[in-house]
């Protein structure tokens, strides 16, 4: 290790070289690589390398904080900044069961959200950013809010459109606001397992209504309605979670149909209509008075923007909803509603969301090539429904993929009723480097074309 004292790196800079700070780092990099600099030691405090390059604080600073990104230094406080040893990756595991997006394709995420924060900082004031909004987000937001859903509505009245944390959120404060105790929900036989951890935790019962390929059967909705006097009905109609279909028109308006004929409150759940290639309108255009809409930033943007709008259009139920609401989670953190107003405002959202959906569709490609013939993606979304051949069943083969270093999940995860699909979601989002996940989908390939071996437990 050098001496602490008198840290003697200096990189070279070039006349022509691009940016000085871009310059400071891959030298930096180059020198861990060679061996000049060895973990542990200390770079050069940054006003003293600033003064002997003959540059500007800012470079400096702006060249160790990507040297951080690139995981080369690490701060240790008063003590200085110091290279980092390496990281160790300390599982192998890939993980196929997390439905987020993927790095968006030709966006500077780290950029964009150091700008987005820096604009929401610069330009508002810090007192609302850390104190209550109990209205479902302030004006600002919900005007945000209601650009974001232009595509899906049109120009409509933000006053109608609620900003929550989240989807999950949202369909626990409807279940609350909308149900009683003892209330049947209906819901397709394989859906989002977070309404049936939410119903079940409020004493709701989830009823499975039969689905075919275009979804939720009219004629079972409309017998259902009847035999179980429902109090909601859930509906995921786009890039439906977990089997990637996609609902259409006639089949939306059919339901919107006997909605108002019953006087049924549907939750339209559609966290992936911006990501779908041309998708049909949303149930909500054909019976507003009876569809709440859910919208959520985490499934197109990123998981880490907490942000939900909710569109409600009758006054008294956004009362109780957002009353439901406050009982446990009171209110979007203001900060991270403020960055997503402002990405939506400047554009950022539009050009991450255009990101997100080109890997996408690469990852899809990627997917359809390798597991051709069981592979039900559609090209769109995050996520796919792997149909199993008869001799694996979900948990043998969930268990043998997740023995090859692969987690997925299978079709109970997502069963509202008693018979479960013999198939498995994989996501395709959460693995970051487009080679990992090529090589545990080949894996996949593999275990899906050999028989499962016999399962013994071990003993220890």
């Amino acid at each position: 290790m050098q001496d602490e004292h008198l840290p003697i790196w200096l990189p070279r800079l070039a006349m022509h070289g691009g940016p000085r700070f871009l310059q400071i780092a891959d030298a930096l990099q180059a020198a861990v690589a060679d061996g000049s600099l060895s973990p542990g030691d200390r770079l050069p405090p940054q006003r003293h390398l600033a003064a002997q390059l003959g540059v500007d604080l800012t470079t400096i600073t702006r060249a160790y904080d990507e040297a951080r990104r690139r995981n080369l230094l690490e701060g240790r406080g008063a003590r200085g900044t110091y290279v980092a040893a390496p990281k160790v990756e300390l599982t192998a595991i890939l993980d196929l069961s997390m439905n987020t997006p993927p790095p968006p394709d030709g966006v500077d995420f780290d950029d964009m959200l150091k700008q987005g924060l820096s604009q929401v900082l610069m330009r508002a004031d810090n007192g609302p950013l850390m104190t209550y909004h109990l209205g479902g987000g302030s004006d600002a937001d919900r005007k945000a809010g209601a650009r974001w859903l232009e595509p899906m509505f049109g120009q409509f009245d933000a006053g109608q459109l609620l900003v929550c944390p989240g989807a999950q959120a949202a369909i626990a404060a409807l279940i609350l606001a909308l149900t009683e105790p003892g209330d049947v929900i209906l819901a397709e036989p394989t859906t989002y397992p977070g309404l049936r951890a939410a119903a079940t935790q409020f004493g709701r019962h989830i009823v499975a209504v039969e689905a075919d390929k275009h979804g939720m059967v009219p004629g079972m909705l409309e017998q259902a309605c009847h035999q179980h006097k429902p109090g909601l009905v859930y509906l995921n109609p786009t890039l439906q979670n977990p089997t990637a279909a996609t609902m259409p028109e006639r089949r939306r308006k059919e339901l919107a149909g006997i909605a108002k004929r019953c006087n049924l409150r549907i939750v339209e759940d559609d966290p992936y209509w911006l990501l779908a290639d041309a998708p049909p309108p949303p149930i909500a255009t054909f019976a507003p008075e009876q569809v709440v809409y859910i919208s959520t930033l985490s499934k197109c943007l990123t998981p880490g923007l907490r942000v939900a709008f909710v569109v409600i259009r009758n006054p008294h139920e956004r009362e109780r909803f957002l009353v439901a609401l406050r009982s446990f989670a009171l209110m979007a953190a203001p900060l991270t509603a403020a960055l997503a107003t402002q990405w939506i405002v400047d554009g950022s959202a539009d050009r991450l969301m255009e990101g997100v959906r080109t890997e996408a569709r690469l990852r899809h490609r990627m997917a359809r090539h390798i597991l051709a013939g069981r592979y039900s993606g559609v090209g769109d979304g995050l996520h796919a429904w792997l149909e199993l051949p008869a001799y694996w069943n979900t948990s043998q083969f969930a268990r043998a993929a997740g023995s090859e270093g692969i987690a997925v999940t299978p079709a109970e995860a997502f069963a509202t009723g008693s018979t479960t699909v013999n198939a498995v979601r994989i996501s395709l989002g959460s693995i970051q480097d487009r080679g990992r996940l090529q090589a545990g989908l080949q894996r996949l390939s593999d275990l899906l074309a050999r028989r499962p071996e016999p399962f013994s437990a071990a003993v220890v």
